[in-house]
């Protein structure tokens, strides 16, 4: 019981990273830069992202620009598209197979079957973090090394946004629930080859009948 409840939060987990991961990838905001100048009328906040770059004014207006140039992208940027896509297709295959895997559900069959689909799921969660989180680390890296550089003008430089720390919490989420699903399976694989199923031996039956016949019915 322990164990399947301990499954279903590692499955809630991996939902909250799923939705985290595709928001993360979608969203414009990968980093900001806030542009108030010397007005606080004509203030600008330049934000982005991986697909487009968006501007909102002060005044309500919300104008955005989609990259449709993929070769024109910087190497990072050209990274954080492929690996968030592919961390997406991962966890969703995650949640596909560990639904079957799971002890809570009637799916999968035996529970051999199902051990084998829990812990490829927990192995699709662990991808899915790892490809999740090196992109993350890698564009706030950019965005740190520009904003230091002396070189770069101050209306140039850009902070973190919100999608980078959703990135950061969404592969943190798949990655432990992916380390839950194989850690169950794995303890309860190894309860099996330490604590083997006892083999009972029987007499055979003709040990049994010879047994039964005494010595004066040879007389």
């Amino acid at each position: 019981m322990a164990s399947a409840s301990l499954q279903f939060f590692a499955f809630i987990l991996a939902l909250f990273g799923v939705f985290g991961d595709i928001a993360a990838t979608l969203l414009p905001n990968w980093k900001v830069n806030a542009d108030v100048g010397s007005n606080i009328i004509t203030a600008i906040t330049q934000m982005q992202g991986l697909w487009m770059d968006c501007t909102w004014y002060s005044t309500g207006m919300f104008s955005c620009t989609l990259k449709y140039s993929i070769l024109s992208l910087p190497v990072y940027i050209q990274a954080a598209r492929s690996t968030m896509v592919l961390s997406c297709i991962l966890s969703a295959f995650g949640i596909c197979i560990t639904t079957v895997g799971m002890k809570c559900t009637r799916l999968g069959g035996d529970s051999n079957s199902k051990n084998n689909a829990c812990f490829a799921g927990g192995i699709c969660f662990i991808l899915a973090g790892i490809f999740g989180l090196v992109p993350t680390c890698w564009y706030t890296r950019e965005i740190i090394s520009n904003f230091l550089d002396q070189t770069i003008p101050e209306s140039s430089k850009h902070e973190p946004g919100g999608a980078v720390y959703t990135g950061f919490i969404s592969a943190g989420f798949l990655l432990i629930a992916g380390v839950i699903f194989c850690s169950s399976c794995f303890k309860r694989q190894q309860g099996a080859w330490i604590y083997p199923p006892k083999q009972h031996h029987f007499p055979s039956t003709e040990q049994e009948s010879n047994a039964g016949y005494s010595l004066k019915d040879y007389v």
